[in-house]
C-alpha cells in the first residue's frame, strides 16, 4: 500500500485503500499462478495461549467422545451405513430424520447469526481445520524444522542429509497422526468396538473397512501436510459466506487505521505525532505470523480466519517500542471509524435472544419426540372375517423403543371403545431398550356396531401402570351395509 493521490479517507482519517490488486488475488499464490508457500512465524502471546488451551480441550473431547457411554449408549454415534444415530446418548432412528435435519438447519442458522454478530471467531478458535493444523501439525513442524527463517532456509537448500532426515521425520509423524485421527473419526461413525475388531482381525477379514480407513488417512494427511490454508482460502464455503454476512457492526480482527497511519519505521526518541506518523512502525510482524499469508492492514479480507496471531505479534511490538497495545484488535469497523468503543447493541441482544430461542425450540422437539413409536398396519391382501357376531381384522404391529429402559406394554382400542384385542402370544409385550419388536394382533368389534365398510379406529399402547405411551390411527374393515 502506498500514500498517493488514490488514497481514500474513512471516518475523516487516513486508512490507505490502495488501488493495487491485492483483493483480486490470493495471498498464497504468485502472479504466475504458482502456489506461494506460507511459512508463518511461531506466534506467542495472550490470545495464542488462550487458543491453545481451547484447542487442547477440544482435542481431548475428540479423543474421549468415542469411549463415553450414557445408559449403555454411545455419547456420539453417526452410523450412516446402518442407520444408527446417538446424540448425547439418545438414540435417533430413520423415523427421526426430520429432527436431525431440523437440527442441522438450526445449527446453520445459529452459525449465520453468530457470524453476523461476531465474525469468524469460529474459524480461529473452534474449527477442526484450525485446531488440527495450528495446534498439532504446525507445532510438530516447529519442533522439527524450527521457526519461520529456519523453515525457509531448509526449503531452499538442496536435498542433503539434514533435509532428508527432517522432512522424512516430519512426514512420517504426520502420517501416523493422520492414521490415529482417522481411527478416532471412524469410532464416532461405527463405534470403537467395531474399529478395534477391524484392527484385531486384520485387513483380509475386513477389506472394505481397511480401504476406507486408508483413503481417509491419505485425505487427512494431504490436507494437513500439503493443502493446509488452501482449505480456508479456496474450499471452505463458510469463508465465502463471510463476505455477505458481515457488516460495519460485526466484530472481527481489525487494524486501527486511524491510529496506525501514516505508517513509518521506528526511530528511538522520535515524536511520531509531531512528525505526522502513525503508531504502525511497518515491522511486518503481523504479516509474517499470518497462517493464510495476508496483510491485515489491507482491511477485512475473506482469507482472514480471525486466528489472533497478528494481534499478539502487534501487541508484542507495541510493548517493545512503548506504544499502546490494541493497534490490531477485536473490534467492529464502525468502532475503528468512529473511535467509539463497541457496545452490546440492541441488534446483538436480539441475536442472542434468537440464538437461545432456536436452541430451546430444538431442545423442546427432542424432549417431546416420545419414548415409543407404534404402528399397526393391516397385512397386504388381508380382509375381515365374521364369526359369532364379531367382525375381526388382523394387524401387524411394530414397536420402536426409543427410551433407555426395557418396556412392558399392553394394547387397547381407544376409539370405538368396544374393541377386543386378541394377541398371538402374551398380552404383555416386552421390548428392550433401543430395540424394535414386531408381532400380530387381532381386533374384533360387535357386528352391530360396525355401520361402515371402512371405519377409522384408534389403538393405544400402554405401560403396566396404565399410562398411554403412544397411539396410532388406522382403519377397520367390515361388510358393506346399505344405508336407508
Amino acid at each position: 500500500m502506498h500514500l498517493d493521490e488514490n488514497t481514500q479517507n474513512r471516518g475523516g482519517q487516513g486508512q490507505v485503500l490502495s488501488p493495487e490488486t491485492y483483493r483480486d488475488s490470493i495471498g498464497t499464490m504468485e502472479q504466475s499462478g504458482k502456489r506461494k508457500w506460507v511459512f508463518p512465524k511461531k506466534p506467542q502471546g495472550k490470545y495464542t495461549n488462550y487458543r491453545t488451551i481451547v484447542a487442547y480441550i477440544l482435542l481431548a473431547v475428540y479423543l474421549a467422545v468415542p469411549f463415553i457411554k450414557i445408559n449403555g449408549n454411545p455419547f456420539i454415534l453417526l452410523n450412516i451405513i446402518d442407520g444408527e444415530f446417538f446424540i448425547f446418548g439418545q438414540p435417533f432412528y430413520p423415523q427421526d430424520f426430520f429432527l436431525l435435519t431440523l437440527g442441522a438447519i438450526v445449527g446453520l442458522v445459529c452459525i449465520i447469526i453468530f457470524t453476523i454478530a461476531f465474525g469468524r471467531i469460529f474459524c480461529g478458535w473452534i474449527c477442526p481445520q484450525t485446531i488440527f493444523l495450528e495446534s498439532v501439525f504446525r507445532k510438530i513442524e516447529f519442533a522439527i524444522e524450527g521457526d519461520r527463517n529456519r523453515q525457509m532456509k531448509l526449503d531452499r537448500q538442496e536435498w542433503n542429509a539434514e533435509k532428508i532426515w527432517k522432512k522424512s521425520l516430519k512426514w512420517s509423524i504426520f502420517f501416523i497422526l493422520s492414521l490415529i485421527f482417522t481411527h478416532f473419526m471412524m469410532m464416532t461413525i461405527v463405534g470403537y468396538e467395531k474399529v478395534f475388531q477391524t484392527i484385531a482381525e486384520g485387513p483380509f477379514v475386513h477389506p472394505t473397512n481397511f480401504i476406507v480407513i486408508i483413503l481417509f488417512t491419505i485425505a487427512f494427511y494431504f490436507v494437513f501436510a500439503w493443502f493446509r490454508e488452501q482449505v480456508c482460502t479456496l474450499v471452505c464455503p463458510y469463508g465465502r459466506l463471510q463476505g455477505v454476512l458481515i457488516d460495519k457492526e460485526t466484530i472481527n480482527v481489525f487494524y486501527d487505521f486511524n491510529r496506525g497511519e501514516n505508517r513509518a519505521k521506528w526511530r528511538k526518541g522520535e515524536d511520531r505525532k509531531a512528525a505526522g506518523k502513525g503508531d504502525c512502525i511497518d515491522c511486518f510482524q503481523c504479516v509474517v505470523v499470518c497462517p493464510t499469508g495476508i496483510d491485515i492492514r489491507d482491511g477485512q479480507q475473506l482469507e482472514c480466519v480471525n486466528c489472533t496471531a497478528c494481534i499478539d505479534a502487534c501487541d508484542e511490538v507495541m510493548l517493545k517500542v512503548g506504544l499502546p497495545e490494541g493497534l490490531i484488535r477485536y473490534a467492529s469497523e464502525k468502532e475503528i471509524e468512529t473511535q467509539q468503543p463497541t457496545k452490546f447493541t440492541g441488534r446483538m441482544k436480539a441475536f442472542v435472544v434468537l440464538l437461545i430461542s432456536l436452541q430451546l425450540f430444538l431442545g423442546f422437539l427432542l424432549y417431546n419426540r416420545g419414548d415409543l413409536e407404534a404402528k399397526f398396519i393391516k397385512p397386504a391382501g388381508s380382509t375381515f372375517f365374521v364369526r359369532d357376531g364379531l367382525i375381526t381384522n388382523i394387524y401387524n404391529y411394530t414397536f420402536l423403543n426409543k427410551s433407555n429402559d426395557k418396556r412392558i406394554l399392553t394394547v387397547k382400542v381407544i376409539k370405538p371403545a368396544h374393541g377386543e384385542i386378541i394377541y398371538s402370544g402374551s398380552s404383555r409385550i416386552s421390548i428392550e431398550k433401543d430395540k424394535i419388536t414386531k408381532g400380530t394382533i387381532s381386533i374384533s368389534f360387535p357386528e352391530k356396531e360396525m355401520n361402515l365398510s371402512k371405519q377409522n379406529i384408534t389403538i393405544g399402547v400402554y405401560d403396566l401402570k396404565g399410562n398411554l405411551i403412544d397411539s396410532y390411527e388406522t382403519y377397520f374393515e367390515g361388510p358393506f351395509k346399505l344405508q336407508f
